[in-house]
Order: structure tokens, then C-alpha cells, then sequence
């Protein structure tokens, strides 16, 4: 169950922290969380609750390494603005598209997308699959070029 949304809790850790190590420990925090506390999901949107949980320990991983105090320097216009954060719920949408789309792509495909979008160099990608470098940049256009071809009118409407 849980496996569809290891991604996506680990893109949201990884836009928070930007290193990969600490996103990932977020990450598996987050679903040891889940785990524990599966009794109080009362049902609902249980990627939401899901992601909350994620939020919550990315925020009390960074007060941990920052310390309170920095929240008291935050000036009210350093925070962004309303519409800023409009723009990136709107990003919501076609990002689970994305996603979606992405589980549709033939295995070698998906597997070169998805290690390149995790940041992995063609020679890395390329000893994880057990392939060759070139076959990796092949994977890595045609899996580009599938997911921006099916996504064409839903990007073109942001």
C-alpha cells in the first residue's frame, strides 16, 4: 500500500532539505510514523494525511539542526506571497499527473527517468540498472519523450 507513495513523500523531503540523505531519513521517518499511528487514520484523503505527517517531521528535522530563534528573525515580507503559494498548489495537479504517467512507462524507461529526476549521473543510473551508458541516455529521451508528449495539454494550461 505504501509503496505508491514513497516517491512523492520523498520529492516533497527532498524540496524542503535539498540533500538527499536527509530527505530519505524524512522519508522513512515519516512511514515508521504512518506505521505506528495507522489505527488513527479514520479514513479520508490518506495521501494528505500521509504528506501532513512528512511536512511535520521535515519542519521538527530543520528546527532540530537550527534552533528556534531563526523563526524570530523572519520579517512578514521574507514569506512567500499568497500567490505564490497559489502557483505551487496548482503545480499539484499535473505533478501527480506526472507521476502517474511515469508508472506507465516500460520498466527500463521509468527506472532511468526516475534515478535521473533523483539526481544520479549517466554512469551511476547506468551500474544501478545494468546498463549501458548509452542505452541509459536512449531510455532517458524516449521515457522524456513519452511523458511530454501525453502531458502536452495539461502543462500547456499552467
Amino acid at each position: 500500500m505504501f509503496a505508491r507513495y514513497r516517491r512523492q513523500v520523498y520529492f516533497a523531503c527532498k524540496g524542503f532539505f535539498s540533500d538527499g540523505t536527509a530527505a530519505e531519513d524524512a522519508t522513512q521517518e515519516a512511514f515508521l510514523r504512518v506505521y505506528q499511528n495507522i489505527h488513527r487514520f479514520s479514513g479520508g484523503n490518506f495521501g494528505g494525511w500521509l504528506m501532513r505527517i512528512a511536512r511535520n517531521i521535515c519542519i521538527d528535522s530543520w528546527r532540530k539542526g537550527h534552533g528556534e530563534s531563526e523563526f524570530e528573525e523572519v520579517e512578514v515580507d521574507q514569506l512567500p506571497s499568497t500567490e505564490v503559494l497559489d502557483q505551487a498548489s496548482d503545480l499539484r495537479f499535473p505533478v501527480e499527473q506526472v507521476l502517474q504517467e511515469m508508472q506507465t512507462l516500460p520498466a527500463e524507461q521509468r527506472r532511468c527517468v526516475e534515478l535521473k529526476i533523483e539526481g544520479y549521473s549517466y554512469e551511476e543510473t547506468a551500474a544501478s540498472a545494468g546498463l549501458t551508458v548509452q542505452a541509459v541516455k536512449s531510455h532517458l529521451q524516449n521515457g522524456r519523450r513519452t511523458l511530454w508528449l501525453r502531458m502536452k495539454g495539461t502543462l500547456s494550461q499552467l
